[in-house]
């Protein structure tokens, strides 16, 4: 593990609240896919991928895909089920793993740079160590690898339904009784640790994704089994066993930049660390102060240590100048 560094802040485009990239509906396996495209802005953009965490979508990168549109020709997909992709058959890491892998093949854009937020992250590792000839980069955010201690997670709240027969219904009765701001509220509060720094532009598009979920009949359902099969996975990791994900970490190759926040209220702030010391060829980077969602509440600091992973010499190469001041230091709080 290394510490994380910094590229330089005049390397970033300036200040700015872009609305959502556009999106498109491709046909992938006989279901759609939704995905957002935001194109490079500068020639030889090596092309990238973005997923989402859980009850998320496409549209939770829209800043940072825009702040590395001058390196990175960035594609965020909605997985089976959330946003406005069509439900899937299964709700398991292995399967939004193979709708991943099925995506960058069907693109013909491999091999990327993989970016995965909670969720999305457990997902980015699966992919990474399986199909290695697929990822250049992967940059994990507050990922969700397994931990034992459901009291460190606001979503331990949600474990009693997994133990109801078809808990989704009872999931859906309790979203119909919330007002979509009520929701769109509570949903930034266990995100997001200092709210001011979330634009009201964000903070109304956020309660446009919840009335897109209360007109989606399978939401519910996709939330509640989404959550049972990542608790099912953190289950397996400590068990023998080649699925597990913490093996999987084992097994990544890519440079990888693992990000938390001292303050995230939904993955035990001592996985990043541990993301860190198991991946091999590591940095990490805690950011004090910060939630569940450090590329919605702080997307430059994000995207200047993303660069500086960009920046990193490959077979002998420097891409960018990176600053010796700049570096950070691994710090963990709690």
């Amino acid at each position: 593990m290394k510490r994380a560094t910094l590229g330089p802040e005049h390397l970033l485009p300036e200040h700015g609240c872009p609305p959502p990239w556009p999106g498109r509906e491709v046909r992938l396996d006989g279901t759609v896919t939704y995905v957002r495209d935001t194109p490079a802005t500068a020639p030889e953009a090596e092309p990238a991928l973005y997923v989402h965490g859980l009850g998320g979508s496409s549209q939770n990168w829209t800043d940072l895909a825009g702040l590395l549109a001058g390196r990175l020709d960035g594609q965020a997909i909605d997985l089976p089920g959330f946003g406005r992709s069509e439900p899937g058959q299964r709700y398991t890491v292995p399967a939004f793993a193979d709708r991943v892998v099925r995506w960058i093949e069907h693109s013909g854009r491999g091999p990327v740079h993989l970016f995965g937020n909670s969720l999305g992250g457990a997902v980015s590792v699966r992919v990474a160590a399986l199909r290695p000839d697929l990822v250049r980069t992967l940059t994990l955010i507050s990922p969700a690898l397994p931990f034992l201690d459901f009291r460190r997670s606001l979503q331990g709240r949600m474990l009693p339904l997994l133990a109801v027969p078809r808990g989704e219904r009872l999931a859906a009765w309790r979203l119909a009784r919330l007002d979509p701001e009520v929701m769109a509220q509570q949903v930034m509060e266990s995100c997001v640790a200092d709210l001011s720094r979330i634009s009201e532009q964000r903070r109304l598009e956020a309660l446009e994704e919840i009335r897109v979920r209360y007109e989606t009949a399978h939401h519910a359902a996709a939330y509640v089994r989404t959550f049972r099969g990542l608790v099912s996975s953190f289950l397996r990791a400590y068990l023998p066993g080649a699925g597990s994900l913490w093996r999987l970490a084992a097994a990544v190759r890519a440079p990888t930049l693992v990000i938390g926040g001292t303050h995230d209220r939904l993955v035990d702030v001592r996985v990043a660390p541990q993301a860190a010391r198991v991946i091999p060829d590591s940095r990490l980077l805690m950011l004090g102060g910060v939630g569940h969602v450090a590329q919605l509440e702080v997307p430059r600091t994000v995207a200047r240590a993303v660069l500086a992973l960009l920046a990193e010499p490959r077979d002998g190469v420097a891409r960018l100048a990176v600053t010796e001041d700049s570096a950070v230091r691994p710090d963990v709080a709690g």
